[in-house]
């Protein structure tokens, strides 16, 4: 073995656990307060699907850090948004959309207007805050959710979903107009 060999293989092997560390990343959706950009102003939410984090900034380079569940493939929102409504106990009906992707799952929704009373059994949970584009109803929300163990995943019809206990933390945080971004 050539000296060159054996002191790349030798920083190779001790710089390995550090490597594999980073990889091995533990998701926590907790809420906590972390260290964000300064590009983000305070009072903006950040929403980045593929780590299933949403970032409401408190103040400059501030943001309490929320886990979440996110659309699967294919029915993800992006782009920006404000939240125009928000919601306690809120009602809750599919779109027509998810009706022609599922008619079974949602059969008894279809023909009518009917809607889901809010309550701790509909799927929207305790809050929700409803994100707008140009004044228009995008019909993604930002709510709790009855499946917890959808936090952490991609699973959902588009909208973000967070447990029930921390959209309420959110709701109080966030007022009416709050900027979305969602990556």
């Amino acid at each position: 073995m050539r000296r060159r060999t054996f002191i790349a293989s030798a920083l190779a092997t001790a710089t390995l656990p550090h490597v594999l560390s980073a990889q091995t990343t533990v998701f926590d959706p907790t809420p906590q307060e972390v260290r964000i950009k300064k590009s983000f102003a305070p009072g903006q939410m950040l929403i980045l699907p593929r780590s299933y984090y949403l970032y409401f900034v408190t103040e400059e380079r501030k943001a309490i850090r929320y886990g979440v569940g996110v659309g699967r493939a294919g029915l993800e929102f992006t782009g920006t948004a404000s939240i125009d409504v928000k919601k306690e106990w809120p009602t809750w009906r599919p779109t027509n959309e998810m009706i022609e992707r599922d008619p079974k799952a949602y059969a008894r929704f279809i023909g009518n207007t009917d809607a889901q009373p809010g309550g701790p059994s509909n799927p929207l949970g305790a809050r929700a805050l409803y994100l707008f584009q140009n004044g228009k109803d995008t019909y993604f929300r930002i709510h709790g959710t009855t499946q917890p163990d959808s936090i952490g995943k991609s699973v959902s019809n588009g909208c973000i979903r967070m447990l029930n206990e921390h959209v309420k933390d959110l709701y109080e945080r966030v007022p009416l107009g709050t900027v979305v971004t969602v990556l």
